[in-house]
């Protein structure tokens, strides 16, 4: 089995969002009971960044809430960027909405290597989930990634109420960009939204397979909603074709300790990668 691939992520502004994501907790149009903060202060980002070194991650992810990469939030991230690359070698990951390609030029050089801009679901599913903006602004998005050499990591969340059809012109439209990671999300219910899950382990190891095999070069991660889909029995994800999870605490939700799932990938000598 190949390598499988450790990410971290860093939730440096929280639950500010105005956008109407059903999914999404961080909205503050549901009123779900998460934390909410503008910024995390740089030491703190550096900090974490080294804690996600310290649990043999290869990546870390700079995670802002809102819809779009604008002038402040451009300035921020960069800051962040700059402080971690000075003292720790960590591939550097942003996700921070919709961006224009002067604006991710601007993160190329400030260090970041991957952005992450998920497409979510499919283009005739979108509407259903999210009126505030369009599903056309994130494949542009996508789109602009690729353009000024970063690499692009973009997959969406599974289980939302969406159709075997959506999940097939999700995979379509993903081929079109043909990413170089793509994370599966399983959507993780919270009582504030108005969604309900529709996934379960099956239905998650079927995704993974579908994706695994129409993207063989791709990593293929598995992140949010992990846990709650396969619980101790996550492994089943990585032989049914994903090659990378995420670590530590997501967004608004918390995950597995790291030195679990790393004892987990060692009991089954499953090398981890070190770098992406």
């Amino acid at each position: 089995m190949n390598k499988v691939f450790l990410c971290a992520i860093s939730n440096i502004r929280s639950g500010a969002c105005k956008e109407d994501c059903k999914f999404c907790t961080q909205s503050v149009r549901w009123g779900a009971d998460i934390k909410r903060f503008k910024e995390k202060s740089i030491e703190t980002i550096v900090n974490e960044a080294k804690l996600a070194k310290k649990n043999k991650a290869a990546g870390f992810c700079l995670v802002t809430s809102g819809k779009g990469l604008d002038d402040k939030t451009l300035e921020y991230v960069c800051r962040a960027s700059k402080a971690i690359l000075k003292e720790v070698d960590i591939t550097l990951i942003a996700c921070n909405g919709t961006a224009t390609k002067e604006a991710l030029i601007q993160l190329k050089n400030c260090g970041v290597k991957i952005y992450n801009h998920n497409l979510e679901t499919s283009q005739e599913f979108y509407p259903q989930i999210c009126s505030s903006h369009s599903w056309d602004e994130r494949f542009i998005t996508c789109e602009n990634i690729k353009s000024v050499g970063l690499k692009l990591c973009t997959g969406g969340i599974f289980g939302m109420g969406e159709s075997e059809k959506d999940r097939e012109s999700l995979i379509n439209s993903l081929k079109k960009l043909n990413p170089d990671g793509i994370p599966i999300n399983f959507f993780i219910e919270n009582e504030k939204l108005p969604l309900k899950a529709t996934h379960n382990k099956k239905f998650a190891i079927n995704i993974i397979k579908k994706i695994r095999a129409t993207f063989p070069n791709s990593i293929v991660m598995m992140a949010g909603g992990r846990e709650i889909v396969f619980g101790e029995d996550w492994i089943e994800g990585i032989r049914a074709g994903a090659n990378s999870i995420v670590i530590g605490d997501y967004l608004t939700t918390r995950g597995e300790r790291p030195d679990r799932d790393i004892e987990i990938l060692k009991n089954y000598n499953i090398e981890i990668a070190d770098a992406c």
